[in-house]
């Protein structure tokens, strides 16, 4: 019995450690978006940054936009980290395109209308908005 001791503490010592590993948390970010002029001609968000130091990885992106007008026919957003970019469909949403991109880089939407020519009227993102979940 006494033997089997050590093995037990050390069991008990080790659990912490698999706890902190599996932990995560989330981070939010908010601003108002570009305004979009031209057909063909991307326009980016400003910077979607954590509002403190994060370590880990991402793993799932909730994300939400809203623009000043319905989204016109060729619209494409797409969420970008420095390394890359997940096309986001639809105004509200999840994506796991950013999976294992560090947690605290800065995010911006990506922004673009296919075609060429003026857009009229000027389309407005009002609210661009992101909830970075993350494991460490």
């Amino acid at each position: 019995m006494i033997k089997k001791l050590p093995a037990i503490f050390s069991g008990l010592l080790l659990a912490p450690c698999l706890v902190l590993a599996a932990k995560g948390g989330a981070w939010q970010s908010s601003d108002i978006g570009p305004s979009l002029d031209n057909r063909g001609v991307a326009a980016s968000s400003r910077p979607l940054s954590p509002p403190y130091a994060v370590k880990g990885t991402m793993t799932t992106i909730g994300w939400r936009y809203e623009l000043s007008a319905p989204a016109p026919v060729g619209l494409i957003v797409r969420l970008c980290s420095r390394t890359r970019c997940a096309i986001l469909e639809g105004q509200s949403g999840e994506t796991r395109g950013l999976t294992n991109v560090p947690a605290g880089e800065t995010l911006r939407f990506i922004y673009q209308v296919e075609g060429a020519g003026r857009l009229w009227p000027t389309l407005r993102v009002k609210s661009n908005q992101i909830m970075v979940n993350y494991s460490q």
